[in-house]
C-alpha cells in the first residue's frame, strides 16, 4: 500500500523534540519529501514518476522562481541532507513556499510551478485541474493544505496528535500513530447505511480518525485543521438550462477529458518489471466487463505512439495494448457469458491489441480463499470476497492497466434524479424511463399505470423536506421495515426515490446496531443547513461509496510492480459528466449512448452487436455459485464472528442466512457480501503484527491492538 502522510504542530520543534523529523518517530518504509517543522513522507513503493516536489524561491528571479525534483533525488530524500533545510532557514519559514503531488499527474513540471504560484493567491480549484489521478499537498509558510479529489478514490484524513494534526492519504498508519481503537458504531452505520453520508459522517473504521469529504481540502493552521471545499456550485436551475442547451457540447467535454485520462496513463515514463514479476511490461485494460472498460481499452489502442512499452525492448516486452478477457468456467453454458466472450473476440481483432484470454473456474470464484492470508485494506469492503477472482484476471495485465471502476457512477442517473426533473419542470423527460421500466416487466405487468407511479413517487421525494426523508428512514431501522429484496426492477426504482435509505445489509444487524444508526440519523436531521436537491445528493453520496469501495478492491487486489487506473474517477472526468444534462442521463442506456458517442468522435464507430449490455446477471451467477462451492467455509466462518462480539449481528441468523442463499433463495447478495468482507477485514486487522511507525518515541501498541469491545456502546 502506498500512502503520504505528514503532520503540522502548533509551534515549530526543534530536530530533538518528539515527534520530529528523522529523530524519534519515523513510518516505516518512508521517503522524507521535507522536513521541519511540518515534514511530509512518500510511504510505499512509489515509482519515480509518480512523486514530484516544486519549490518557490524567493531569492530566485525577485522571488518569482520555482524549481523542482523528481522523487529519489532531491534533497529532501535524505532526512541527513540539511541543504534544503539550510537554505529554507536562512529566508525565513514564513516564505517557505512548495508543492508536492503524488500519484498519476499529466501536468507537465511548468505547469505545476504555475499551479504552486496560482495556490498561493488562494485558488486552490487549480490544483485539482490536471488530468490524472493525485494528491497534492501545498506548504505556504506554517500552513498545510492537502487537497483530496472531487470523488473519493483518493481520500484524506486526519487526526489530532502530540499539540497538532498528523494527516496521511490512508486512516491506518493515523489509527496506529494515536494508538486508536476500533469505531464499532461505524462500522454498523456502514453496513446499515452504506451510501449515506448522514450515518457515516466524516468518520473511519477508528476512532479519532476523521476522513476529509470528497470535493474538499484538509487546511491546518499552526496545527488547527480547517476543512474547506474548493469545488463552486453554480445555480443549478440555470446550469440545467445552459447544459440542455449545449447538451453536444457536454458530450464533448466528457470525450476530451476521457482521452486525457487515458492519455495521462500511456504518456508518462512506463515502469518495466523484471522478468519474474507477473504483470507483463505496458499498459493493459479489460475487455470484458461491460462497456466502460471496452471503451478505456479501444481509446488507449486508438491513440497516437505505443500504448505498450518504450521501443527497444524486443519481444518480451511487447508492442501491443494487452486485452484482458475473463472467461469464468464455472458459469459455463451461461448465455450473456458466451455473448460477452464473442464481443471481446470481435473488439480484440484490432491489430493494435494482445487479446489475452484468462480462464476462471471453481477457484476463481467469488468467497474462494477468504481465510487464507490476504492483504490488510484500509476499510472493509465487498472487493474482499472477490479479490482472488480479480488478481487471477489483473495478473495477466500490464504494468499499468486500465479499469472501468466508477463508470456507472458517474454516467448514470441515480432514479432520485426523476425528482429533480420535477423541480426543474421537466415533467415529460419522466415518460422515457417510466416506458422502460414498464417494458422490463414483461408483458404481463400493468405497463399504462406505470409512469403515472413513477411521477407520483418522484413528486412525493420533491416535496418531502430532506429533514423529513431522513428521520423516516431512521424509523424504518427501527422498527425493521426494509425494502422487499425479491423486489422487480420498478419496485427497487421507486424504493430508491428516497433522501437516504437503507443498505442492503442492514436485514441482518442487531437491534442494538440499528438503534445506534437510527440516532445517527436523528441527529444529522437535525442538524440545520441547506441539502440541496435530492437526486444531486444521492448521486454524490452513490459516487463516494462507489469511490471508496474501489480504493479498497484496488488494494485487495494488488499485483506485485502493478499499477491500476481508473480514470472515471478523476477529477476532469467527474467535472465533464456533472455537466451532462439531467434529461440525458434519465434516457433509457444513456451510458451506453455516451460511450458510443465518445468513441464515435474518437474514429471508433464499429462495435459488436449488443455491445453496452449490462453484465449484472453473470456477476450473480458467480456470486451464487460462490457461495454453494465455499458453504461450509463460510459457515466456519460465522462459527464465532467477531461481528458477533462486537453486538452487530447474531450469528445463528447469518449462518442461516449463508445456508438459504446457497440453496438459491433469494436473498441480497450484495448485502451478504459486505458482511462477509467486514468478518473477513476485522480478522486480518487483529491478525496483523507491527507498526506503521518506528522511532524511540513510536507508539508502543498498534491501532485495535486490544481486540474488538464485547458490546456496541449505546447512548442513552
Amino acid at each position: 500500500m502506498r500512502w503520504l502522510v505528514g503532520w503540522s504542530s502548533a509551534v515549530a520543534r526543534s530536530s530533538g523534540a518528539p515527534g520530529a523529523t528523522g529523530r524519534t518517530v519515523l513510518p516505516v518504509g518512508g521517503q522524507l519529501l521535507w522536513d521541519d517543522p511540518d515534514p511530509l513522507w512518500a510511504v510505499g513503493d512509489w515509482r519515480v514518476d509518480e512523486v514530484r516536489v516544486v519549490e518557490a524561491d524567493p531569492a530566485r528571479s525577485g522571488g518569482h522562481g520555482a524549481h523542482g525534483a523528481a522523487y529519489g533525488d532531491h534533497a529532501y530524500a535524505d532526512p541527513d541532507h540539511r541543504t534544503s533545510a539550510a537554505r529554507s532557514s536562512a529566508r525565513g519559514v514564513a516564505a517557505r513556499a512548495r508543492l508536492a503531488v503524488l500519484g498519476r499527474c499529466h501536468a507537465t513540471d511548468e505547469e505545476l510551478r504555475i499551479g504552486l504560484f496560482a495556490a498561493r493567491g488562494g485558488a486552490l480549484r487549480h490544483l485539482s485541474m490536471w488530468p490524472g489521478s493525485y494528491t497534492a499537498v501545498l506548504q505556504i509558510g506554517r500552513r498545510i493544505t492537502v487537497v483530496g479529489d472531487l470523488a473519493g478514490a483518493r481520500p484524506v484524513f486526519h487526526t489530532r496528535w502530540a499539540g497538532g494534526t498528523a494527516y496521511a492519504t490512508a486512516a491506518l498508519p493515523l489509527a496506529d500513530l494515536i494508538e486508536a481503537g476500533l469505531d464499532v458504531t461505524y462500522l454498523a452505520a456502514r453496513l446499515a447505511c452504506p451510501d449515506s453520508p448522514e450515518a457515516l459522517g466524516a468518520g473511519t473504521p477508528y476512532q479519532d480518525v476523521r476522513r476529509v469529504p470528497p470535493g474538499h481540502a484538509l487546511i491546518l493552521r499552526d496545527g488547527v485543521p480547517e476543512i474547506a471545499g474548493y469545488e463552486p456550485r453554480a445555480s443549478l436551475a440555470v446550469g440545467e438550462a445552459r447544459s440542455q442547451a449545449d447538451a453536444e457540447q457536454a458530450l464533448s467535454g466528457v470525450r476530451e477529458a476521457l482521452v486525457e485520462a487515458v492519455r495521462a496513463r500511456l504518456t508518462q515514463p512506463r515502469y518495466v518489471p523484471d522478468a519474474d514479476e507477473a504483470p507483463a511490461p505496458g499498459v493493459g485494460a479489460d475487455l470484458s466487463g461491460g462497456s466502460a472498460s471496452s471503451t478505456l481499452t479501444l481509446l488507449a489502442a486508438g491513440l497516437p505512439g505505443m500504448p505498450g512499452t518504450p521501443p527497444g525492448l524486443g519481444e518480451r516486452a511487447g508492442q501491443r495494448l494487452r486485452a484482458v478477457t475473463f472467461n469464468d468456467l464455472a458459469t459455463a453454458g451461461e448465455s450473456g457469458r458466451d455473448a460477452e466472450l464473442d464481443r471481446a473476440r470481435a473488439m480484440a481483432a484490432d491489430p493494435r491489441l494482445h487479446h489475452v484470454v484468462v480462464p476462471g473456474g471453481p477457484e476463481a470464484l467469488p468467497y474462494a480463499d477468504l481465510l487464507d492470508s490476504g492483504p490488510l485494506t484500509d476499510e472493509p469492503g465487498p472487493a474482499l470476497v472477490s479479490a482472488e477472482r480479480h488478481r487471477r484476471r489483473l495478473a495477466a495485465g500490464g504494468a499499468d492497466h486500465l479499469v472501468g471502476l466508477g463508470a456507472r457512477h458517474v454516467l448514470d442517473a441515480h432514479p432520485a434524479r426523476l425528482a429533480d426533473l420535477l423541480l426543474d419542470r421537466n415533467r415529460r423527460h419522466l415518460l422515457r424511463p417510466a416506458a422502460a421500466l414498464a417494458k422490463a416487466e414483461g408483458p404481463a405487468y400493468r405497463s399504462a399505470f406505470v409512469p403515472l407511479t413513477v411521477y407520483r413517487a418522484a413528486r412525493r421525494l420533491a416535496r418531502t423536506p430532506y429533514q423529513q426523508g431522513v428521520e423516516q428512514t431512521a424509523g424504518q431501522l427501527l422498527e425493521r421495515r426494509f425494502d422487499d429484496f425479491r423486489a422487480t426492477g420498478l419496485e427497487a426504482s421507486l424504493a430508491a426515490l428516497t433522501w437516504c435509505r437503507p443498505g442492503p445489509a442492514a436485514g441482518w444487524l442487531t437491534g442494538e446496531a440499528l438503534a445506534e444508526v437510527s440516532i445517527r440519523l436523528q441527529d444529522a436531521a437535525a442538524r440545520p443547513g441547506s441539502a440541496g436537491r435530492p437526486g444531486e445528493r444521492r448521486a454524490r453520496a452513490a459516487l463516494a461509496r462507489a469511490a471508496a469501495d474501489a480504493r479498497v478492491f484496488e488494494q485487495a487486489v494488488e499485483v506485485r510492480s502493478q499499477r491500476l487506473h481508473a480514470p472515471f474517477l478523476d477529477n476532469q472526468v467527474v467535472r465533464a459528466c456533472q455537466a451532462l444534462p439531467e434529461t440525458l442521463r434519465v434516457r433509457p442506456g444513456a451510458r451506453a449512448a455516451v460511450l458510443r458517442g465518445v468513441l464515435a468522435a474518437s474514429g471508433v464507430r464499429e462495435l459488436p452487436p449488443g455491445w453496452g449490455a449490462t453484465t449484472q446477471n453473470a456477476t450473480v451467477l458467480a456470486q451464487r455459485a460462490g457461495l454453494r462451492s465455499f458453504a461450509d467455509e463460510l459457515l466456519g466462518l460465522f462459527s464465532a464472528p467477531l461481528l458477533a462480539d462486537a453486538g452487530l449481528v447474531d450469528a445463528g441468523v447469518v449462518r442461516g442466512a449463508l445456508r438459504a442463499a446457497a440453496q438459491g433463495e433469494p436473498l441480497p447478495l450484495d448485502g451478504l457480501a459486505e458482511l462477509v468482507g467486514t468478518e473477513v477485514w476485522l480478522r486480518r486487522l487483529l491478525a496483523r503484527r507491527g507498526s506503521c511507525w518506528t522511532g524511540t518515541e513510536a507508539p508502543r501498541q498498534r491501532a485495535v491492538a486490544t481486540g474488538v469491545p464485547p458490546r456496541l456502546p449505546l447512548r442513552g
